[in-house]
């Protein structure tokens, strides 16, 4: 794979090290509940067409299964070549020259506690002829409580406070239109915020979209390990249970049928586990 420039190498860097904090924190909400259940890490090399493993990149997908997280991923990978000319033409700045360079983070956790809500988090620099941030945070709880959806949205509107008035709220519209299953007429959870093409046109733009992106990591490491704690003790019923699992479905539709992110990574010779790491161990479809 081709040197990263300082610039990749940063975002590489963060989004490693934010994996290794989120990765210790679950693991001490696991602990703090009598479990021993650790993350198991597996790399991978990125697959195509005329590269050797190792040539165009790849990462690490890291997943838990415990007493708290039913199942938890959080992947990280580095990954660069070029994309088949179809897809080059939907993907910003590479209809004209389809090479490409990607590092992000993502995070899906199922909670074997109804009460407690799964999340979605994702950051990701990527370049093309363009470079751009992208990401998000959304809560995606079975059965929802004010309370952890109003501490979500001020964590995540405190994060983007200092980089514009209206920045929160652009970002939160975004993603409650984003995160809305068409076919079910129903939105994936409880919103958050979704942002894409921070384009980083000069030095001071990169620096100014890496804060905010690293603000948007921090906000989520910060509140999402208070919301499980908050209700990873709860007694639950059958009835809960088995309605989480429905709704478990509509998170599986949304991801295997609308979600970017797994169209991204089946279209760039992603590892197939890591992709959809995002589906819950088990669902239920009335």
């Amino acid at each position: 794979m081709t040197p990263l420039d300082p610039q990749q190498q940063a975002a590489r860097d963060w989004f490693e090290s934010l994996r290794n904090r989120i990765c210790a924190e679950f693991e001490a909400i696991e602990a703090e509940a009598g479990s021993d259940a650790r993350f198991h890490y597996v790399p991978w090399d990125r697959e195509a067409e005329g590269i050797a493993p190792g040539e165009g990149g790849g990462g690490v997908r890291g997943v838990m299964t415990g007493a708290v997280f039913e199942k938890v991923g959080v992947n990280v990978s580095t990954v660069g070549g070029r994309f088949a000319p179809d897809f080059a033409a939907s993907i910003h700045g590479a209809a004209e020259d389809p090479s490409f360079f990607a590092t992000g983070i993502s995070l899906v956790a199922h909670m074997a506690n109804p009460h407690a809500p799964a999340v979605h988090m994702n950051t990701r620099l990527l370049a093309t002829t363009k470079r751009w941030f992208g990401g998000g945070a959304d809560l995606n709880p079975p059965i929802p409580y004010a309370e952890d959806t109003d501490a979500f949205h001020a964590r995540l509107r405190a994060a983007c406070a200092p980089f514009g008035p209206d920045v929160y709220q652009r970002y939160a519209k975004w993603a409650e239109d984003y995160f809305f299953i068409p076919h079910r007429g129903v939105h994936r959870g409880v919103g958050g915020i979704f942002y894409d093409h921070l384009e980083c046109g000069d030095d001071a733009e990169f620096d100014r979209h890496f804060a905010f992106t690293r603000a948007v990591g921090e906000a989520f490491l910060d509140i999402f390990p208070q919301i499980v704690r908050r209700r990873m003790n709860l007694p639950f019923t059958e009835a809960e249970r088995e309605a989480q699992l429905v709704w478990r479905g509509r998170y599986a539709e949304f991801n295997l049928v609308y979600d970017r992110g797994t169209l991204f990574g089946l279209k760039t010779g992603g590892n197939i586990d890591a992709i959809l790491m995002s589906l819950p161990p088990l669902a239920k479809w009335d």
